[in-house]
């Protein structure tokens, strides 16, 4: 009798429990229709469970390929869908302007908290979202960055160039297939290296990640590409990482702390305080000379933020955007013909076989239109660039966005759309860029490739002197051939769309 009375009320206690859960999620869905009937923007179209939760964002971004997915919601429903309540990706040339142009009161949302430190009292640049705050800071190292004075360190280039060239030779004499994607990688992570700290990771003369940096680099990403549509789990999943040193952000932070601490004890302070700085300095020896010069305006802390963005970006980036250029043309053999006609008449020109400068290649007009086309064609970051709609909201594609609206342009999507780029915007076609320079000078404002408007990619020049020197040689050298030409490319999106089976076969040109 007594287990009977148990029993029934066993039973009695998960019925109660499940009338509370019942009545919660009645509440719960209520308030959601409720949202979803005065919201002014519930014609907007999408994804129907994007209109409710943030899930269906989180699920499409986990799969890794977001890039696909947001190029086709907009062929299905236009220049404005909706991906998550309250966030909406736009297709459109003036939104561009108005939401990214110079001047502008949107700023960038929370998404970006989950790529910094919370403790930090002193955010990188990057996810710095106060925009007073983020001109200041990069005012302070934005001459670092210039054309001017990454030129004289383009050696740095050339030297991770000539040991590449070496390694593929090699691949060349003994016919087997390689990662095209993971040694350019290699190249951009010694270069920036080399930029930055005077040092090589030693990626090049290895072929493999040494040191697990491009592993904590990748972990990283899928970090952050995830956490950033929860921000607000940020700072408790970073206490929890804390206990695990050797996974991404932290281990990179670490090894980034040893440099500095490496070149504070190094480098003679009689050195750093005497303004003498030197075009080919690394970034290291310029900063720390910025701290010595002015400890309270550059803290350390900013020399450490700096050389971070360097190493943690810097990468990924230029090796993505590299292998995309390589890709296209190894599926164009007629843009390659006529791109190696160009160099050849280059170098016969100078009387030199050596590789060609920065300089030398900002000269050669069909080398910059392929490069261009490249970095439409696979831009490096794969989700839409998220801002907050200032006070007093805005009119966007005919439609009125009411503050603190979450709105963004994937670069992806900018980079197909066919009202800019023509009908055949889908196809690599390099001459599009010489055709016309009104037109030109058009498309060349709707490239998204590194970001735009004062948010722009502070490293944008490196990476562009990385590829103006790379791509022109390998063109000239070698011949590459994917292993299987009938295999669509693979890529992952964890912001950064790196490719996954680049597999090709290198020859020596003749």
């Amino acid at each position: 009798m007594a287990k009977l009375q148990g029993l029934l009320s066993d039973s009695g206690n998960a019925f109660s429990s499940a009338i509370v859960v019942g009545v919660l999620l009645s509440v719960w869905l209520s308030y959601k229709l409720i949202v979803t009937l005065r919201d002014p923007l519930r014609t907007v179209p999408g994804p129907f469970l994007a209109r409710f939760t943030k899930l269906w964002y989180l699920r499409n971004v986990w799969r890794g390929d977001f890039e696909k997915t947001n190029v086709a919601l907009h062929k299905k429903h236009g220049s404005v869908v909706r991906i998550a309540p309250n966030y909406y990706s736009i297709d459109d040339a003036d939104a561009i302007k108005t939401i990214y142009g110079h001047g502008t009161h949107f700023v960038k949302a929370k998404w970006y908290i989950a790529s910094g430190n919370p403790k930090s009292e002193t955010p990188d640049i990057f996810t710095e979202l106060n925009p007073t705050r983020h001109a200041e800071n990069r005012r302070k190292v934005a001459a670092l960055y210039s054309m001017s004075s990454l030129v004289p360190m383009e050696q740095n280039a050339i030297d991770c160039a000539k040991i590449l060239v070496g390694k593929f030779t090699a691949f060349a004499e003994q016919r087997v297939s390689f990662n095209l994607q993971v040694w350019l990688q290699y190249f951009a992570f010694d270069t920036i290296a080399l930029i930055t700290l005077s040092k090589r990771f030693g990626f090049l003369d290895t072929g493999t990640d040494n040191a697990g940096m491009i592993a904590a680099l990748d972990h990283y990403l899928r970090y952050l590409s995830k956490v950033g549509i929860y921000p607000e789990w940020h700072s408790f999943l970073m206490r929890v990482l804390s206990f695990f040193p050797n996974t991404g952000s932290r281990y990179l932070g670490i090894f980034t702390q040893q440099q500095v601490a490496e070149g504070q004890k190094t480098k003679p302070k009689s050195l750093l305080e005497k303004d003498e700085a030197k075009q080919t300095d690394d970034f290291l020896t310029k900063l720390l000379r910025m701290h010595a010069l002015q400890p309270d305006k550059f803290p350390i802390s900013a020399v450490f933020g700096t050389c971070m963005t360097n190493i943690g970006a810097g990468s990924d980036t230029t090796s993505v955007s590299l292998a995309g250029i390589m890709h296209q043309l190894m599926k164009s053999p007629a843009t390659v013909a006529k791109l190696r006609q160009e160099l050849d008449q280059a170098v016969e020109e100078r009387g030199s076989t050596e590789i060609l400068s920065f300089q030398e290649s900002q000269r050669l007009p069909y080398l910059q239109a392929v490069i261009k086309e490249g970095l439409r064609l696979h831009p490096a970051t794969g989700f839409p660039m998220v801002r907050v709609v200032p006070k007093g909201g805005v009119q966007m594609c005919g439609r009125f966005f009411p503050e603190k609206t979450e709105v963004g342009v994937n670069t992806w999507v900018a980079h197909a759309n066919k009202d800019m780029f023509g009908p055949d915007a889908e196809q690599f076609r390099p001459e599009r860029w010489l055709e016309d320079p009104e037109k030109a000078a058009e498309m060349n404002r709707n490239i998204l490739t590194f970001g735009a408007g004062s948010r722009t990619c502070i490293g944008k020049n490196i990476s562009l002197l990385e590829i103006s020197i790379l791509i022109p040689e390998l063109v000239r050298k070698f011949n590459f051939t994917l292993v299987d030409p009938n295999r669509p490319l693979e890529s992952e999106n964890v912001w950064f769309v790196k490719q996954k089976n680049l597999e090709c076969y290198v020859s020596l040109r003749k």
